[in-house]
């Protein structure tokens, strides 16, 4: 149930608007989905009914005049709709552009300014009522508040999104309602609302397992390979999280249970050498030297480092950083100095000062060790 994430949705949030994102499902209006497909690749909405036009025959007797009349009121309703559908392709035209320059402004970090573009965008979608481009640009709205830090504004939009969509359809284990859970209980975690983000995390991810299970047995004209794949990505995207999240609140065994989990899901999937997996091995090995476990760290990093060097990934920094902090811990201080000045000097050039930091407490860290040992 989702209980955890509605108790506190606004009164009536369902009939404002939502939005929705999903890797699985891709827009299904054709004459909507076709146009915004360049802006929102993977969005997950719920499809509204096709317009249709409702004429009637006169059937008023056998009046010429009478048919003739009958025959004008459904060319000029014809005409109408033909204004009026032109016009919802003008707008459409609209929308997609302000999605597309708030995109580049989220990209550029200009934050403030996609919020004002996106507030554009939404009126715009209200008024021609393309529910394809609410769903999507609310989901962006609140993306946007998440990454200015507005935590509480984030949360409200997310909750709205998921009303939205389960109004109108969607089950409690749609790929979209369970990213949007997941990013709430991200949010809740950030808040220290720690009973919250745990049921958060929890429905996450014992949701997707029962799901993977129902789907497993489920032949190719039931649910493509690809499908089924997705599904399991999102656990281990959702494992991953709940796994950083316990590694914060030092519950390490927990975190260690998620980490592996999570890397045998995309192992399985994408292979030893995707981006995902290399970031995995690497944050598992930082729980296990956490527990002192350094040399099974040490297996795991160095693995990860490896891949890293052959894919040129673009986190080879932070492994790199991982690997030096394990070999302190071992007692391999001249090694593990010349990891850490490799590290930062690639973190420099990537302007990533939040590992730059971390780097220079390693260095202060080993300093202090060397001059114990000395």
């Amino acid at each position: 149930m989702l209980f955890w994430c509605l108790t506190r949705l606004l009164p009536n949030i369902g009939r404002q608007a939502g939005s929705g994102f999903c890797r699985t499902q891709y827009l299904r209006n054709l004459s909507s989905s076709q146009r915004l497909r360049g802006v929102c690749q993977k969005a997950t909405v719920i499809t509204p009914q096709p317009w249709t036009q409702h004429g009637r025959s006169p059937g008023l007797g056998d009046s010429l005049g009478l048919k003739l009349l009958g025959f004008l009121a459904f060319s000029l309703f014809t005409k109408f709709a033909e204004l009026e559908e032109e016009e919802k392709k003008d707008k459409e035209d609209d929308i997609i552009l302000l999605l597309k320059r708030a995109k580049l402004s989220v990209m550029r970090g200009e934050l403030v300014a996609a919020d004002q573009i996106l507030h554009q965008a939404i009126r715009l979608a209200h008024q021609s009522h393309n529910t394809q481009a609410i769903i999507y640009t609310y989901d962006m709205m609140a993306n946007v508040a998440f990454l200015r830090g507005q935590l509480s504004n984030a949360e409200k939009l997310f909750k709205a999104a998921m009303s939205f969509l389960l109004a109108h359809g969607a089950k409690e284990d749609d790929n979209a309602v369970i990213e949007m859970s997941l990013k709430l209980a991200s949010i809740y975690a950030a808040q220290n609302q720690h009973q919250l983000a745990i049921h958060g995390f929890q429905f996450c991810t014992e949701t997707l397992e029962e799901k993977i299970q129902k789907q497993k047995d489920l032949p190719e004209e039931a649910m493509s390979a690809k499908e089924k794949a997705n599904t399991r990505l999102l656990l281990g995207l959702c494992l991953d999280s709940y796994a950083r999240y316990l590694l914060t609140t030092r519950q390490l065994d927990q975190a260690l249970s998620s980490y592996q989990r999570a890397l045998q899901l995309s192992r399985e999937v994408q292979g030893d050498a995707h981006p995902q997996t290399i970031v995995l091995m690497s944050d598992m090995a930082t729980v296990l030297d956490m527990q002192g476990r350094h040399d099974d760290a040490y297996g795991h990093v160095k693995r990860a480092l490896e891949l890293a060097r052959e894919t040129d990934h673009p986190d080879q920094h932070t492994v790199l950083c991982n690997l030096a902090g394990i070999l302190m811990h071992q007692g391999h201080l001249v090694e593990a100095g010349h990891l850490y000045k490799e590290a930062l000097k690639l973190a420099e050039s990537k302007g990533d000062g939040e590992v730059v930091e971390q780097i220079k407490k390693g260095l202060q860290e080993l300093s202090k060790t060397t001059s114990r040992a000395s």
